[in-house]
């Protein structure tokens, strides 16, 4: 019956002669039995057959790496994920690129005749809508920007992170330094719905959605403007006041910023793009972050990524926001560890850059080099250089962190 088995007695009758494991004879254990039964007997028996040519030692290394293995493919998932991405994600498509023009002794109407749009009679209104979660600094370096060009500013919060961790009400223990902005401001809270094993991102979605309604409660209109974009994602005030002078904007025009990391000393990349302008439209315009258009204006402003001035905010930061997942390591909250990434310009998740192909990805490895230009950055930020030093080339170290002195003699704390 088992005449496959029988058919290949040359190849394992190496066994008889020089293996005392895996002869013909014990091989052949299927007998009379059926032929299914047969190729599962021989599975087996090959298994058996392996199994004894394997020392205790060999079998327990096996044993071991395999759990090993398994453990270091989840703990660095999320880096596997990355550096896969240009198999499994193509490359999105193409923005249509606006040139940006400006100088400070041009005119308007020059300056809308340059970009090939009109000047109106009269500016249109901005609405500046934003959630906020604890960027006290970056909120005031970007309300004092964009002061001079928007109507109303719309600020929600929650006593929810998106992760679903409690936190307090941060501006209205604040609200006394924005004093500047009070006449123009819409401010709401949403409650946290605290649901645990709930994707993060499903938080944020509600959140914005309670932004939505907001802004509709600021008297928003149609053919206002409308920012949406992070706190940290700051348009300059020469681009707004372009949108708001001329018509012939696209109706939803995305924002190319410089992209910044940790302070203005990082710079990345220009490649943040995530912000973006709407015509207001009632019926059809939704607060999103996400791309909602082809247009994009070049060199609209800056976005300032983990811009904190001190550790603790770091640390909330990082347990707190939508990737939360990329904490993978309880020691990355660590705040000596935290202030070195900082000033080395590395990634605090220790992750590979996205990218959506390789050549891309090998050009982003490593740390960002250090930059010392001060030109070009929000006009606040440069007035008031001593309050916002921290942000500034030059001036890694944070409140709470130890460092050592240029000496390297002795620990202090900021």
């Amino acid at each position: 019956m088992c005449t496959v088995m029988r058919s290949g007695e040359k190849v394992f009758s190496g066994g008889e002669e020089g293996s005392h494991y895996c002869s013909k004879k014990t091989d052949d254990a299927c007998g009379n039995s059926p032929g299914k039964d047969c190729g599962r007997t021989m599975g087996m028996s090959k298994l058996k057959c392996i199994l004894r040519g394997m020392d205790m030692k060999t079998c327990l290394f096996l044993l071991m790496l395999v759990p090993v293995c398994f453990l270091g493919i989840y703990m660095n998932r999320v880096n596997i994920s990355y550096f896969l991405r240009p198999f499994w994600e193509l490359p999105p498509k193409p923005f249509h690129e606006i040139p940006h023009y400006y100088y400070e002794n041009v005119s308007m109407e020059d300056l809308c005749k340059l970009h090939g749009w009109s000047m109106r009679e009269y500016p249109r209104r901005v609405f500046d809508a934003v959630l906020f979660n604890n960027e006290v600094d970056m909120l005031k370096l970007r309300w004092k920007e964009l002061d001079p060009c928007v109507s109303e500013f719309i600020l929600l919060e929650s006593n929810s992170t998106f992760s679903g961790l409690p936190k307090p009400m941060v501006f209205s223990s604040v609200r006394d330094r924005f004093k500047f902005v009070e006449s123009r401001l819409t401010y709401g809270q949403v409650p946290g719905r605290f649901k645990k094993g709930e994707d993060p991102f499903v938080e944020e979605a509600y959140q914005r959605l309670a932004l939505d309604y907001l802004i509709k409660q600021a008297g928003i209109q149609d053919d206002d403007l409308l920012i949406m974009s992070d706190v940290d994602e700051i348009p300059s005030r020469h681009t707004m006041d372009l949108l708001r002078w001329c018509d012939g904007m696209p109706p939803v025009l995305h924002l190319r910023l410089r992209n910044y990391l940790y302070s203005f000393e990082f710079l990345l990349d220009n490649n943040s793009w995530r912000a973006s302008v709407h015509i207001y439209a009632s019926g059809k315009t939704r607060y999103a972050h996400l791309r909602q258009s082809n247009d994009i204006l070049a060199d609209a402003g800056w976005h300032c990524s983990f811009c904190f001035r001190r550790i603790s905010e770091f640390i909330f930061k990082m347990k707190a926001y939508s990737h939360v997942d990329r904490v993978r390591f309880s020691h990355y909250l660590n705040p000596k560890r935290i202030q070195r990434v900082i000033c080395h310009g590395d990634d605090l998740f220790n992750l590979l850059p996205e990218a959506h192909t390789f050549r891309e990805m090998i050009g982003k490895m490593g740390s960002i080099p250090h930059s010392y230009s001060g030109v070009y950055l929000p006009a606040y930020l440069l007035q008031n250089a001593d309050e916002y030093k921290f942000l500034l080339p030059g001036n890694c170290l944070r409140h709470g962190s130890l460092f050592k002195n240029k000496h390297n003699t002795e620990k202090k704390k900021v």
